[in-house]
């Protein structure tokens, strides 16, 4: 509870949902018995097939006199055009957008809304890595993406319900008192204890978990991230687990959708590898799951990546499960993701592959298809490397924090000789040189624009945060007021 700032949840059914349609299915059904309310939170809802669904299911509860909110992130569903929003609100539903560009707040760029949340009457709550869209339903004979979630019943759902409150009051009217949800007055309905953690921008609360869970370990953790690019504190927690004997296993995607994170995440693979974590990258579509599970007791599913951007800077929603069947669960969709992955493994003069037989928590020997191995160092040349990242998969996009904070790392590792760099590790470093060069060129020929700049900026942020100091301390002396009134 002090690692995650969660307390624990009991009398609670869960259902781990990992099949894209299938999940869709069971939000639909559970909307269609909606009776009060419906809170429906994603980063990113499309206008495509899936995302028309959705609306129209919300649109027709909204008719029903059911209270419909809807919150979205603005940067994840940038691409979601405005006639995809209107028939909400003639409707009657309230949509709201977070942390939208503006002249007020020229900061909350950086800070989004990353979770996936749906809230059914305080009844039922489902969470985890699927957003609304095409990707995960399939399309055109494309298999879906593989993610995870999980499915609550119980007073799990109504603290979701108050977790959802609590960040659409941070961007408009908060929801009417006599409609929030009251999580003591939910009866249960089963024995699982589960902890909601809601991750908010540094208060590092998964950040903790991780480093709790790999120091806690006896025998194995396997994590399963779409966008692996772990703070250095996470990743030793992890290496440290392996040196004394836990089993580590992470799954990451061979062909990701943003394909400059999957090369910086191949940059942090050697120091893992050297440690005795052993590295898998999943040959389908793409693997959106954002999961962890320990000693076949402990599960953690939710929205979170392991880099910076989730684990420091966005709101995010995870669910923590100490509950042995659903580990059991988790483990055996974990080694049947193995089936469909390779392992990556040192340079043979560098280390000594280890046999694939059976290990702790295993019925039996590793999947067969497991068992195929690639050299971290593949051997291309960049030009093959540059044009293979061209070629990358549809919808990709371009850099984000956690990109630059992995540049960051190998550039001070370069200067500080602590190791010697691998090959994708000279990559980021040779990329990250061509960028300061050009931001050196620019200012040395151009100093009154580099000037400028710095004193446009300087000033607006300067303005904002004055503003911004005036406006909370008049909401410190309301609320004090309020406190004093209700006394």
């Amino acid at each position: 509870m002090r690692a995650t700032g969660a307390e624990r949840v009991d009398g609670n059914a869960i259902r781990l949902q990992f099949d894209g349609p299938d999940t869709f299915d069971a939000w639909i059904e559970a909307i269609d018995r909606a009776e009060t309310y419906i809170h429906f939170e994603n980063y990113i809802l499309r206008n495509d097939r899936v995302g028309r669904v959705f609306r129209d299911a919300l649109i027709r509860k909204a008719a029903q006199g059911v209270q419909v909110r809807v919150l979205y992130d603005w940067v994840g569903s940038w691409a979601t055009n405005r006639r995809y929003w209107k028939p909400f609100r003639e409707a009657g539903v309230e949509v709201r957008a977070f942390n939208p560009p503006s002249v007020r707040n020229p900061f909350g760029i950086l800070q989004r809304d990353h979770r996936k949340v749906v809230c059914v009457d305080g009844d039922v709550a489902f969470v985890g890595g699927f957003c609304v869209g095409e990707e995960w339903a399939g399309k055109g004979g494309h298999a879906p993406w593989r993610d995870t979630g999980i499915e609550m019943r119980g007073p799990a759902a109504a603290v979701c319900a108050r977790a959802f409150e609590r960040i659409w009051e941070q961007i408009g009217e908060p929801v009417a008192r006599e409609a929030r949800s009251r999580p003591q007055d939910v009866e249960p309905v089963g024995d699982t204890p589960v902890w909601i953690i809601e991750g908010e921008p540094w208060r590092s609360r998964v950040y903790r978990e991780t480093q709790l869970i790999a120091a806690s370990a006896r025998e194995r953790i396997w994590i399963t991230d779409p966008y692996f690019v772990a703070p250095f504190p996470v990743g030793e927690a992890l290496t440290a687990a392996a040196r004394d004997g836990v089993e580590v296993r992470i799954l990451l995607p061979a062909h990701n959708n943003w394909p400059w994170v999957g090369t910086l995440s191949r940059g942090g693979y050697r120091g893992l590898l050297e440690a005795g974590v052993r590295i898998f990258e999943w040959q389908g579509p793409m693997i959106h799951a954002k999961t962890t599970v320990a000693d076949g007791l402990w599960s953690r599913i939710g929205s979170s990546n392991m880099n910076f951007a989730s684990l420091l800077g966005n709101w995010e929603i995870d669910v923590g499960v100490l509950d042995e069947d659903l580990a059991a669960q988790m483990e055996g969709l974990f080694l049947a993701d193995l089936t469909s992955s390779v392992e990556i493994v040192l340079p043979r003069s560098s280390a000594v592959v280890p046999e694939a037989g059976p290990s702790a928590g295993d019925e039996g020997p590793d999947p067969e298809a497991a068992r195929a191995r690639t050299s971290l160092d593949p051997g291309r040349t960049i030009q093959e490397r540059i044009r293979k990242l061209r070629e990358g998969p549809r919808g990709s996009t371009g850099w984000r924090i956690a990109d630059f904070v992995r540049a960051g790392s190998v550039l001070g590792d370069a200067l500080a000789g602590h190791r010697t760099l691998g090959r994708e590790d000279r990559t980021v470093l040779g990329t990250a040189a061509g960028l300061i060069l050009v931001i050196a060129a620019v200012s040395a020929f151009f100093p009154w624009l580099v000037g400028w700049f710095v004193a446009v900026v300087a000033g607006w942020a300067g303005i904002i945060l004055g503003v911004r100091a005036v406006i909370q301390a008049q909401r410190a002396r309301r609320e004090e007021e309020e406190r004093e009134g209700e006394a």
